[in-house]
């Protein structure tokens, strides 16, 4: 399937049955997989860059801990497709992972926006992460989301460079009260150039 149609469909999905059978299996093979894809921003933001793969084991964990059968496979196909990277992209759920209540509601409370703030910088050249825009991910009050979803558009000449070892990559968030960049390692930019065509 060519990288600017990568789309789960029905015929991807298996039953649920045989989900539950290989689910061990399935997720053995995808954990060192994902790990490469997560990528740590500062003390409280991680970075999940989505795939294919990693899309179609949520939609099939969604059908079998729900059970909604057949009606429900519509439902997980529109809310997980767009996560899919199509070709000159990559696609992160961003979390802000904080375990103690207050703390996080404090911590949030001061970062409304944060979803426009975050950027991969490819060398000199910078290509900003744009919200899905699903939800609103900032309150009115001013408290954002501990969930997030970006997409990051790539040039041509973006890819080409993400490919090229020489050349540093960075992930950012430059909002006032959240300012931290991370590189992204060999392996895990070997793994991500996978989602460009």
């Amino acid at each position: 399937m060519p990288a600017s149609a990568r789309q789960v469909t029905r015929d991807d999905i298996i039953p649920d049955a045989d989900h539950a059978r290989r689910r061990a299996e399935r997720r053995a093979t995808l954990l060192p997989i994902k790990a490469l894809r997560r990528i740590a921003l500062g003390p409280f933001c991680t970075l999940y860059f989505e795939s294919f793969d990693t899309m179609l084991f949520q939609i099939q964990e969604m059908l079998l801990t729900e059970k909604g059968g057949a009606a429900q496979v519509e439902d997980e196909l529109a809310a997980y497709n767009p996560l899919i990277p199509q070709g000159r992209e990559l696609v992160a759920t961003v979390m802000f992972e904080i375990d103690e209540p207050v703390r996080r509601a404090a911590i949030l409370g001061g970062l409304g926006g944060v979803e426009d703030h975050f950027f991969l910088r490819i060398g000199e050249t910078r290509a900003p992460g744009r919200p899905e825009g699903d939800i609103e991910r900032t309150r009115a009050d001013g408290k954002a989301s501990s969930v997030h979803f970006l997409r990051f558009a790539l040039t041509d000449s973006d890819a080409a460079a993400f490919r090229d070892p020489a050349v540093p990559i960075l992930v950012g968030c430059d909002h006032p009260r959240y300012g931290h960049l991370a590189a992204i390692g060999a392996a895990s930019r070997a793994e991500l150039a996978r989602d460009l065509a």
